[in-house]
């Protein structure tokens, strides 16, 4: 067991609390729903960038690299000037939903770099331009850009074209649970002398200014080098400072004058440090040296080429030589982490691997997030602050009144993406489990607790519309994940984490039967499921056509949700034989959508097209007309997605189910006939249920493993490219809609314009083509063999094409024979500098065609299932 292993065991002990304090600041507050009071939901400009280093916050605090406790009652990030910016860089800059050309995006450049589960060890790199940021100019540039056209990025300004910026390295290092070591290492890679402020900060979040608790705790300095908390949760607290660095103080309190034009206000607010160091005013900032917020200014000068770095200490304990350890005690957590990671990467012998997976982990334990939202209080206003617009009552959120969340999650993206969202967290959770298992299970429980999922059983969504639909995949995560730590564990599976979740489940799986099953035949709606624009029409909005779409993905999803619970329920019932009728239930109801996808009532309608040999949605006019879809995308690839495959040890632990099962192929077996040949068992004696025999898959993959549709180099396309000369059009009452393939960036403003699932490649999905297609071997073994690719007339077993499917995925990272990563595009600096080439991004989704990286640049959260799919593995068990 590593000292890291260790610090693990002690924390989910409770012995010792070790995840105390991370990296849990969010990296943007501003622009969210949270700290919207608007009269009409305008979020992005309620509270923007250029406010956000006036306004004190209501629900969470942001930073650069930042730090703080599980309760965000204190923070700490690191700032920076570089002597030309109009601004203190405080706070990541990127520009809001509305003035991207496709939606919000941070312009910025930052990565990820190392963590270990308990934060023990943390690293992270920000890259600070030395000439004046360009942030008007990033501004027009991308409001002058159209749909068609890529997002101007930082990189496309040239302002790193001549080096001319600094790498700033914040590092953490843990000598105990309230003990931290902060290093801040800084670089000048440009040709000339540079100066740098360096300015870490530490400030409370505003608790005490909504009527609940005025208490309110306090900052001052006791001498030039340290800064002491006065709170009551964390006495004895200081943060020490090596070196002679400038203390400055003010509050963390809105300039309401700067913001709103208010004449009486005097005081030292938020911008104070701000406004000291770019405006030169000596007046901003408190000459007591007290307040709520603290700055420590470090002011440097560095030679071409040149280093330094920065010492600090946040500790309890009034070391009287803070620094006299500091240097050992981060070598030994370095060398820790080394060894954590060296006990998960046995067996890959690559080092561009290794460096690949541990920054993807890195990625994920970075975006945990404080995330603070207390419906109640938003809706109604506090009671020091002036009520919110009446028309709140009836806008967004307003049906989630019970919704009071205050806890560590997984974010998908700290500054594109920085709440959680349902569908995005269940796969997070997978890459988590391998690294700490606990706080894997915790987020899977977390969302099915009372304080976050409806009464109604429907689990949040996100904050932009708790109400919305995401995919129904927290029943197959959590049973992932159980097996998972099992693995971990010798073979001894978490009961109560399975159970505990199984039974919230149960009321998720009512509310998706009562209220997206519209007309009561076991074929689903849901809207856009995550999918955003995948579909002729928005799937969450009243259809131009009136009338409703039967979905493929809908449908498909919960014929999934029926297995994954069977599982779980068969699991269960090897230590409480109840469990049997439950299994037995959810078996019958995955027959009887096997059913209605075939059959759509009367008129034999069907969601499986024959002549195509493809899955379609169908759409049902009022007039009860039905009108395949006929889109090739990823829709009509889900239904691989439904496949369980039940082991004979497995059923003989059964008899009840076991009982069921074969009055139900005895009595009704036009319902087994849809699912597969129960009497042919597969490998072992196995038997599969799916939602596809045989026949049927190999017709599905066909298209699917096609280079000239579905199959990229670089994993399978959202949108088979087949659409790109051959575009599905609809015309309805004079209007045509179409869906084309675009392998890169959305040309549309649906969904926020901001995603593409018309050609792209995602991460989550493909994940779950290649589990369902080692399940599949799993019954089938090496006799069954696909053409692969399509046309090639090489024939592989389906284990086979789901590790060259691994092997694709991976290759939008791993540099290639000319030493290129597909992800990095055509960019030369990202792919030649050795300060760039050997730093990841994540991205939200990949081009269709080139695997370059789009959509949200540090979506670690589900691209994180690289880290997954990199560790070598056993046959599926």
């Amino acid at each position: 067991m590593t000292p890291e292993h260790q610090r693990l065991a002690e924390a989910n002990s409770g012995k010792r609390k070790w995840r105390k304090f991370g990296p849990y600041l969010t990296e943007r507050q501003w622009g969210t729903v949270r700290e919207d009071y608007s009269p009409d939901g305008a979020a992005w400009s309620y509270v923007t960038h250029d406010m956000a280093r006036s306004k004190a916050y209501r629900w969470g605090e942001e930073g650069i690299g930042g730090l703080c406790d599980d309760q965000q009652l204190f923070c700490f990030s690191v700032a920076f000037w570089n002597q030309r910016d109009p601004i203190l860089k405080e706070r990541l800059f990127g520009l809001t939903g509305p003035e991207g050309n496709h939606g919000e995006d941070v312009k910025e450049c930052y990565y990820y770099l190392d963590s270990t589960p308990t934060h023990s060890y943390l690293k992270m790199l920000y890259k600070y331009p030395q000439t004046e940021f360009p942030y008007a100019w990033l501004v027009t540039e991308n409001q002058l850009r159209s749909k068609q056209e890529a997002e101007f990025e930082l990189m496309d300004t040239g302002i790193f074209n001549e080096d001319r910026y600094f790498d700033v390295f914040i590092e953490y290092a843990k000598a105990d649970t309230r003990d931290i070591l902060i290093k801040v290492t800084v670089h000048n890679r440009g040709p000339e002398a540079a100066r740098l402020n360096v300015v870490p900060q530490l400030w409370f979040r505003d608790t005490w200014s909504w009527g609940y608790d005025d208490y309110q705790p306090g900052l001052f300095a006791p001498d030039d080098t340290t800064v002491a908390l006065e709170h009551r949760k964390f006495p004895g607290m200081a943060l020490r400072c090596d070196g002679q660095p400038e203390l400055l103080f003010c509050d963390n309190r809105t300039n309401a004058k700067r913001l709103y034009g208010a004449k009486k206000t005097t005081g030292y607010f938020k911008d104070g440090i701000n406004d000291y160091l770019v405006k030169d005013d000596r007046r901003a900032v408190n000459p007591a040296r007290k307040g709520t917020k603290a700055a420590v200014n470090y002011d440097l000068t560095l030679a071409a080429g040149e280093s330094a770095t920065l010492r600090l200490r946040l500790e309890k304990n009034a070391l009287p030589r803070p620094f006299e350890d500091f240097d050992a005690l981060f070598e030994t957590r370095v060398a820790e982490a080394d060894a954590f990671y060296e006990s998960i990467q046995t067996d890959l012998a690559n080092a561009d691997v290794r460096n690949i997976q541990r920054q993807a982990f890195a990625g994920m334990l970075w975006s945990k997030q404080f995330y603070y939202y207390d419906i109640p209080q938003w809706l109604h206003g506090d009671p020091a602050q002036p009520p919110p617009p009446p028309r709140r009552q009836q806008q967004r959120n307003s049906e989630w009144f019970h919704l009071n969340n205050a806890d560590i999650v997984s974010m998908p993206d700290k500054w594109e993406y920085p709440w959680y969202a349902a569908w995005d967290l269940a796969f997070h959770c997978l890459p988590l489990a391998v690294v700490d298992p606990d706080f894997a299970k915790d987020q899977l429980m977390l969302l099915t607790r009372e304080w976050y999922m409806h009464p109604s059983g429907q689990l949040p969504a996100y904050e932009w519309n708790f109400g919305d639909v995401n995919p129904p995949v927290h029943a197959w995560a959590t049973w992932r994940v159980y097996k998972i730590c099992q693995k971990h564990n010798h073979g001894q599976g978490d009961l109560p984490f399975l159970e505990r979740v199984f039974h919230k489940l149960l009321l998720n799986f009512t509310w998706w039967v009562n209220r997206k099953d519209k007309e009561n035949r076991n074929v689903f709606q849901g809207g856009f499921l995550g999918l955003d624009n995948i579909g002729v029409f928005d799937r969450s909005d009243e259809l131009p056509t009136g009338g409703h779409i039967e979905q493929s993905d809908g449908t498909s999803w919960m014929a999934m949700y029926c297995l994954n619970l069977m599982r779980m329920a068969l699991e269960l019932s090897k230590h409480n034989p109840v469990y049997q009728d439950l299994a037995s239930k959810f078996f019958e109801h995955f027959l009887l959508i096997a059913d209605a996808m075939a059959h759509l009532g009367e008129d034999g309608v069907s969601l499986w097209d024959e002549e195509d040999e493809f899955y379609y949605d169908v759409l049902f006019t009022p007039e009860r007309e039905s009108i395949p879809l006929k889109v090739r995308s990823m829709v009509g690839l889900i239904p691989l997605f439904a496949v369980e495959v039940l082991d004979p040890d497995l059923l003989h632990t059964a008899p009840e189910f076991v009982s069921r099962i074969q009055w139900v192929l005895n009595n009704r077996p036009q319902l087994a006939n849809l699912v597969s040949r129960w009497q042919d068992q597969g490998r072992g004696e196995r038997q599969l249920l799916s939602l596809l025999r045989g026949h049927r898959m190999k017709k599905l993959l066909k298209r699917m493993l096609d280079e000239s549709e579905f199959l990229s180099d670089y994993g399978v396309r959202a949108l088979s490219r087949y659409h790109r000369e051959h575009p599905y059009t609809l015309k309805v009452d004079g209007s045509v809609f179409s869906v084309a393939y675009l392998p890169g960036e959305s040309d549309s403003s649906l969904f926020g314009g901001n995603s593409n699932w018309r050609g792209p490649i995602w991460f989550p999905v493909n994940y779950l083509i290649i589990e369902s297609l080692q399940r599949f071997h799993h019954y089938y073994g090496d006799d069954f063999k696909v053409e692969y690719p399509t046309g090639s007339g090489q024939y592989l077993t389906i284990n086979e094409i789901a590790n060259a499917l691994i092997e694709r995925l991976t290759k939008l990272f791993v540099r290639d024979g000319e030493g290129n990563r597909p992800a990095f595009g055509a960019n030369e600096k990202l792919q030649r500098d050795p300060h760039f080439r050997d730093y990841l991004l994540f991205h939200e989704y990949f081009h269709g065609d080139d695997g370059r990286g789009l959509g949200a640049s540090h979506q670690t959260g589900w691209t994180g299932l690289i880290a997954k799919l990199l560790q070598p593995r056993k046959l599926y068990e």
